[in-house]
């Protein structure tokens, strides 16, 4: 590369060489063509290109192209071969140049780098060329030249790093309270040694790197995170503009927890720098900061003890009351509410403020809800109004539980009084509403708008909490919500739009989300008579079944050592049971239910030996012997699925209560003891629907003395000398009556354990005593 020096001298760095890459990028199909005589020009250029003999011709023919062919004139194809004539080995040999030194070299360092990364820049316009692995393999130097400047990173590499390791380590973040040279340049320092055309060429290739499907994580993989986060720190050339932009665009998709997750400490030292410079600007730079700042806030749940990050919410909320509380147009409103709501779901109410401030925070929320949505059907909302508008209904849905604890009258928990309690309601109850009323003009042919999915859910948090407002309004959405519902879990997640949008939030899209938001609602509606109706005229039970056949068929595939309890296939099951309860008739003729048992008397056996399932095992139970009590069987026997499913829903009942070795008192079972809160009231219907199901099947009686469940519990009450509690003593004394009524044999297994002994429980259950005779 003797004789670059010569050709370079001709056209200095960042002049019309750059007219194909950043500063100059192609505007393609900008320019009219070119003429007969520019042609014959290109074609020659081309040619030399290719058979260029050293670097100097290579340099010539381009800078002769740029002065005669300007970028803007030349369309997409011809672009495109002077790419592939040029190539990626010219300009990374020339950064590995730079970076490595070497005497042969007629061209400085930092010319040497000006020439690669302009190069780069231009090349990577073209998305092949973006995306070529020889492109990719430079990424490290062009990030080490942002975080360090181009002579710190030529005075790293030559202390014998291989470029990759000097980009990664020299992105590391100083331990906090130590001083280096790194950490020692001043702003004006570090910015002299990256001058702004070589910064925006950097920049230029990552950022078209970043706009491929897979740039994010190709950006990520090579140490992006913390050299961008440092070029920030450093104040580097461009760092505060298009290095701050390009760190927004990692940490807005599916690379944002994964980022977090790595860099966490160099993102929230950005964060804290950041949140400072938001605290100290004007409110008028202030607005337009929100949205930035929403960016760089962590994922709800990550980072969420930590000491700095505590800091920062409450840093913002500081700043952001005063912008609150003043005066705003629509557009300054939207932003501050967005960022409002990211600051609750990383810390809820506690840093917000005073109770007056959380209710005016509450009260715009509401306010802008409706003016939102309280449109004449058929306008369009805009992309900006429906953020705002989603930031609005986190804000409602934070709000909702600390509302309703108006029961009491001292001061709930977010520091509302009843009073303040009262009014928050009011206004959600009116912002609800609007939702209500906005959703009943959504056409099936928007299912898939992630925005409808966020008004659903929203309603479905206030649904879950509050179904005695709004009765009549929520009975008539039913039949959109049900469709709406039955709609997604259909298609099983096969909506692109909604798979991209909740993949930025969490894990993905099933198809069963809208659902599994709906169900708590669904639980209490269905348990009053009026919405009930309007449910089975829906034919939600069938929903509710598929359901339930789907997550279990999901829960089989994924084996069950990793498998965790999922509170929504219990959600499901109590509103089945509502059904069971309140519906007989229809129990008996829907075959939905017919689907149901088959279904449980699969799945019962084998959550019985899943401790970790136990409260979804006493679910299943509950409902399966519910649903058994209403149906006879004329054959006097009882079916095979059937069986299984009796033979281990008399093992698990079984389990529950323990009497020990010795004389004591009955206990609960240390498998049930974590869950008996809850599995209590269900274990007590068991006993009580099993009572019924020996009535109308006799045959039952059979399986009750062969699995030992009537075995056990004679003899665990005959030893223990009392049960955990009344109600228990109740259901089994039932359960035993019942028994004893239907089955001669099982009765004289009864009458001879009472007669035998006069101790324990047992000895007291009179009306047992009663009904066999005895005194």
């Amino acid at each position: 590369m003797e004789d670059l020096a010569g050709v370079k001298s001709s056209q200095p760095p960042g002049g019309e060489e750059r007219g194909v890459g950043e500063g100059g990028g192609p505007e393609r199909g900008s320019g009219g063509g070119l003429t007969a005589a520019q042609l014959a020009v290109l074609e020659r250029c081309l040619h030399g290109l290719k058979h260029a003999k050293n670097d100097s011709h290579t340099l010539a023919a381009l800078l002769l192209i740029s002065r005669l062919c300007p970028a803007s004139q030349l369309d997409q194809p011809t672009l495109r071969r002077l790419f592939q004539a040029v190539g990626l080995n010219l300009p990374a040999r020339l950064l590995m140049t730079a970076v490595r030194g070497s005497e042969s070299s007629m061209l400085p360092p930092d010319e040497l780098l000006s020439l690669g990364t302009a190069l780069l820049a231009a090349l990577s316009t073209d998305p092949d060329m973006a995306s070529h692995p020889q492109l990719l393999s430079t990424i490290p130097l062009l990030l080490g030249i942002l975080a360090n400047g181009p002579a710190n990173q030529q005075n790293q590499d030559r202390g014998g790093q291989s470029p990759e390791k000097n980009a990664a380590e020299a992105s590391k973040p100083d331990p906090v309270g130590e001083t280096s040279d790194k950490a020692a340049r001043t702003p004006s320092e570090a910015s002299s040694r990256l001058d702004e055309a070589m910064a925006a060429d950097c920049y230029q290739v990552l950022t078209a790197v970043c706009g491929l499907p897979r740039g994010p994580d190709q950006l990520l993989s090579r140490a992006a995170v913390p050299a961008l986060c440092q070029a920030v720190e450093q104040n580097q050339t461009l760092s505060r503009g298009r290095g701050l932009a390009l760190l927004g665009l990692l940490l807005s998709g599916k690379t944002r927890t994964k980022a977090w997750r790595r860099h966490s400490a160099e993102l929230l030292a950005l964060l804290v720098r950041l949140s400072k410079d938001f605290s100290q600007s004007s409110d008028q730079n202030r607005f337009s900061m929100c949205s930035q700042l929403v960016q760089f806030l962590p994922p709800a749940g990550m980072a969420a003890q930590s000491e700095d990050l505590k800091g920062v919410v409450r840093r913002v909320w500081v700043a952001l009351r005063p912008m609150m509380q003043a005066k705003l147009t629509p557009k300054q409103m939207g932003p501050v509410l967005v960022l409002s709501a990211c600051l609750l779901d990383l810390h809820g109410w506690e840093l917000v403020g005073p109770p007056k401030f959380c209710c005016l925070l509450v009260n715009r929320a509401c306010v802008e809800v409706r003016m939102g949505l309280e449109e004449p059907p058929g306008n369009d909302l805009s992309p900006e109004l429906q953020q705002t508008l989603t930031g609005c209904y986190r804000i409602m849905e934070a709000s909702i539980e600390q509302a309703c604890l108006q029961t009491s009258p001292q001061i709930s928990v977010s520091g509302l009084s009843l009073q303040q309690s009262r009014q928050v309601l009011g206004v959600l109850e009116e912002a609800f509403s609007a939702l209500m009323f906005y959703l009943q003009q959504v056409d099936p042919s928007r299912y898939g708008d992630p925005f409808v999915f966020a008004t659903v859910r929203s309603l479905c948090s206030w649904l879950a909490e509050e179904t005695s407002c709004l009765r009549e309004e929520v009975t008539k959405l039913l039949p959109f919500l049900i469709s709406y519902s039955r709609k997604h879990l259909q298609d099983d997640g096969s909506e692109q739009n909604l798979h991209d949008w909740i993949s930025e939030e969490r894990d993905g899209w099933t198809g069963s989300e809208a659902l599994r938001y709906l169900l708590p609602a669904l639980c209490h509606l269905s348990a009053e008579e009026g919405p009930r109706k309007v449910l089975l005229g829906l034919d939600a039970p069938a929903l509710l079944v598929d359901f339930l056949s789907r997550c279990w068929t999901s829960m089989k595939g994924k084996g069950w050592a990793t498998m965790a309890r999922d509170p929504s296939m219990e959600t499901a099951c109590s509103a089945l049971l509502n059904f069971t309860v309140t519906e007989p008739e229809r129990v008996r003729k829907d075959s939905c239910f017919r689907t149901l048992e088959a279904l449980l008397s699969e799945a019962l056996p084998v959550l019985v030996n899943k401790p970790r399932l136990l409260v979804l095992a006493a679910n299943y139970c509950t409902l399966g012997l519910m649903i058994g009590r209403l149906k006879s069987s004329p054959s006097g026997s009882v079916e095979a699925a059937q069986r299984r499913f009796f033979s281990a829903a008399l093992r698990f009942l079984r389990g529950a209560l323990d009497s020990g070795s010795g004389p004591g008192p009955v206990k609960v079972s240390p498998g049930w003891e974590e869950n008996w809160d809850e599995a209590a009231e269900l274990w007590r219907l068991s006993l009580q629907a099993l009572g019924g199901c020996v009535r109308v099947q006799p045959s039952v009686c059979g399986l009750i003395r062969e699995e030992g469940w009537l075995r056990h519990t004679l003899s665990m009450l005959d030893q223990g000398s009392a049960l955990p509690d009344r109600h228990t003593e109740e259901v089994l004394e039932e359960a035993l009556s019942a028994v004893a009524q239907q089955c001669p044999v099982c009765r004289q297994e009864i009458r001879d354990v009472m007669q035998s002994s006069d101790r324990g429980a047992l000895s007291r259950m009179r009306n047992l005593k009663k009904s066999l005779g005895l005194k």
